[in-house]
């Protein structure tokens, strides 16, 4: 038995049109859409803060209306995807309404909920977890801004549920990519969730997938025959066994080789022979990587042991606010006219009484990209972008520091031009806190209602 998992989406912003594309273009079974990062939730969880019912990845939405004919005409189509972010409730309900309005009312939705920890962080501190960070060892109890967002990394289990009970679209928070394509292996296969191989074997396809292109030739250092136009998106012909064999849909652009393939299966994973998920602990070193034909590469021999008792959790805490300003500086002397620019801004804000916690200068195309490995501008550079930043406790230095750069255009030197941000935005600083929690405090949700029924 095979089934055919296609990822069409490898990050929040990733093209709205390549889950389209790769369902029309390629007979799948499932359909996995992967939005979310640190960032993300960051970002989503500031959109919660201003809308209580917003928070999740709002991009689903046009991919869902494009994804209507599909799912009127391959009856065997599903779709498995974290859009939900901050708030799959809300997300689902958004979906449901697309559903009923093409006709879909009948469409069964699963939503998975209980990464959120925000409302739980006394509990859980009451119940002996520290929540350590991660990069230094202190307890959460240490720091002293607001958290505003805390999401465990969940597993496949709630996603298999949710299949099981007849679901045709899940709609998740915060899970480990991977759990996307493991989820509905484990349901069609039958799986027990101590079969380590099967699980590490699902565990790597989704790996491979979960970022998109970057398995068909995107973000490949050998780019260059490669037409990346209309690049084409993964499939995994997953196996019973848990081998698999990555493809993308026929006449698509970039490939999928053994190269692409590698480069994708050490992306991210830190050490390779223990790549922990909630599902289970993966060694990538005894997977096998062999090209079995145009545009397929099978992969194969993964092992894997117990998951971790512990599961990650990313939380974020306010810290401060922070803008930044760039100006276009242009002329033979470009370098230098905008170091003057850094200088004089600096100077002004000094003068006024304003010292920064973090400032940044950057003279983007004079080697800002690669620093170090240029000691001086390269030779007949004509322009750069300036780029300034700034980061601190109060509002008002922030502020004050995006009032500087409109005034050169006429008080600065000759050959200033694009004032992209003249009068900067200040923005909120959510900072990361990596930590873990135990498994047993964890309490996963699965609610399964017909579109109709979601209003």
């Amino acid at each position: 038995m095979t089934i055919r998992i296609g990822n069409g989406a490898g990050f929040w912003g990733d093209n709205l049109d390549a889950p389209r594309r790769l369902v029309e273009s390629s007979r799948l079974d499932y359909l996995t859409l992967e939005y979310l990062a640190e960032l993300t939730l960051s970002i989503l969880a500031r959109l919660r803060e201003k809308d209580p019912t917003a928070g999740y990845a709002h991009d689903f939405l046009p991919v869902l209306k494009s994804l209507v004919p599909a799912l009127k005409s391959q009856p065997q189509l599903k779709i498995v995807t974290n859009a939900g972010g901050m708030n799959p409730a809300s997300c689902a309900m958004a979906a449901a309404a697309i559903l009923r309005e093409a006709g879909l009312g009948d469409t069964v939705i699963g939503v998975v909920s209980g990464d959120d920890l925000l409302p739980r962080m006394a509990e859980l501190q009451a119940a002996g977890c520290p929540l350590e960070n991660l990069d230094d060892g202190r307890p959460l109890a240490e720091l002293k801004q607001p958290i505003v967002s805390a999401n465990a990394y969940l597993g496949a289990q709630p996603i298999a549920e949710a299949l099981a009970h007849g679901a045709r679209i899940v709609i998740t928070g915060r899970v480990a990519d991977a759990s996307l394509t493991v989820g509905p292996a484990v349901h069609e296969f039958r799986w027990s969730w101590d079969e380590w191989n099967k699980l590490a074997g699902a565990s790597v396809a989704g790996h491979l997938i979960e970022c998109g292109a970057q398995a068909t030739g995107g973000y490949f250092s050998d780019w260059q025959p490669l037409d990346l136009t209309h690049v084409g998106y993964p499939i995994a012909e997953l196996e019973s066994d848990g081998s698999s064999t990555i493809t993308k849909p026929e006449g698509s652009g970039g490939a999928v080789t053994r190269d692409t393939v590698r480069l994708q299966l050490l992306y991210e994973i830190g050490n390779p022979r223990c790549y922990l998920t909630p599902d289970v602990n993966c060694d990538f070193t005894t997977v096998r990587v062999v090209e079995a034909g145009p545009d397929r590469v099978r992969v194969e021999h993964a092992t894997g042991a117990a998951a971790s008792s512990l599961y990650k959790v990313s939380l974020a805490y306010r810290d401060g606010f922070m803008a930044d300003g760039r100006l276009l500086v242009y002329g033979a002397d470009c370098a230098a006219k905008a170091r003057e620019c850094a200088r004089i801004i600096w100077a002004k804000l000094r003068q006024a009484g304003y010292e920064y916690d973090r400032s940044h200068v950057e003279l983007l195309g004079a080697g800002a990209g690669l620093p170090g490995l240029h000691a001086a501008p390269p030779a007949g550079l004509r322009e750069v972008v300036l780029r300034l930043a700034v980061h601190d406790a109060r509002r008002e230095a922030v502020e004050r520091f995006t009032r500087e750069f409109a005034p050169l255009a006429t008080s600065g030197p000759a050959g200033l031009a694009g004032y992209t941000q003249a009068r900067g935005e200040v923005r909120p600083v959510f900072a990361y806190w990596p930590t873990l929690v135990p498994a047993e405090l964890l309490r996963p949700s699965v609610d399964v209602s017909r579109a109709e029924e979601l209003r």
